[in-house]
């Protein structure tokens, strides 16, 4: 297989990747692993660079959208990016001597967690509580805009918070991929903020993250620039159109088909690192 074939093929899995993180939420590194490893048997390190940086470009333009809007919290993401980073540094570390089998497997439990969590039925919900004392020294109570005007909002249980990001922070420097679901169940789940603020401040925070995670593996030669550069351009191509797709029509069974594919990857993966494939 000659060069510019394999980058036209990776260009595509990694525009398939992108379409499917964006429909999903999950984000394009999920497939993008996988399509590298068991595909293209791409060892594991150089395809969790090459999702890295994936990561750190499809989030940076999401990103500059949503806090344009008003709707993401930048003092609490500025803030919880302190344990994201700390975890992410860590978890990019720990992944360097970790075994490639072991990394596998953890990458498909993870899979399956995420995809079950995809399937999940989004609501917003508002708890008007008492802004705790943590929340109030810091000042990260805000609000942000909807059709019926600005909604305030108090952050909650921001230790609790704070614990779950440097533990995202960690899956995410270990395995390459955003761990936006986590970041979401810390904010949603124990700060208690509206779901909305809980996905843009996400979104906001994973590029962040990954090039926490991404310094270190480019620090040991994982990056390369050959194999993440088809990656990053169908990955973002893939999340643009997924985005267009998902303001236009009802995604319910697509998320179940993309959410039975997404399974099917994680057992690969187990199975292929158990038996120590990859």
């Amino acid at each position: 297989m000659t060069v510019l074939l394999f980058s036209l093929i990776v260009l595509a899995g990694s525009f398939l990747a992108g379409l499917v993180g964006s429909l999903t939420g999950l984000g394009g590194g999920v497939v993008i692993i996988p399509l590298l490893t068991l595909g293209f048997g791409v060892d594991i390190h150089y395809a969790i660079g090459a999702s890295l940086i994936s990561v750190i470009a499809t989030s940076s333009g999401a990103a500059a959208a949503y806090v344009k809007e008003g709707i993401s919290n930048i003092r609490i993401g500025m803030f919880l990016e302190i344990a994201t980073t700390l975890g992410a540094v860590g978890g990019a570390t720990l992944a360097i001597y970790a075994p490639t089998h072991i990394i596998a497997v953890i990458f498909g439990f993870v899979l399956i967690f995420s995809a079950a969590l995809s399937l999940k039925k989004k609501e917003e919900v508002l708890v008007q509580a008492k802004a705790g004392k943590f929340a109030t020294a810091l000042k990260l109570d805000s609000s942000y805009p909807t059709a019926k005007g600005e909604i305030k909002y108090s952050a909650q249980n921001i230790p609790g918070g704070f614990f779950m990001m440097a533990i995202a922070g960690l899956i995410s420097g270990l395995l390459g991929i955003g761990s936006g679901a986590l970041k979401v169940i810390a904010m949603d789940h124990f700060m208690r903020l509206p779901f909305k603020v809980s996905t843009t401040t996400s979104n906001f925070m994973i590029g962040v993250t990954a090039a926490a995670s991404a310094g270190i593996y480019m620090q040991r030669g994982y990056i390369n620039p050959g194999l993440s550069m088809p990656v990053v351009l169908g990955v973002i191509g893939g999340a643009f159109l997924g985005s267009k797709i998902l303001v236009k029509s009802e995604t319910k069974w697509l998320r179940i088909l993309f959410a039975i594919i997404i399974v099917f990857l994680a057992f690969q993966m187990i199975y292929n690192g158990i038996t120590g494939q990859i």
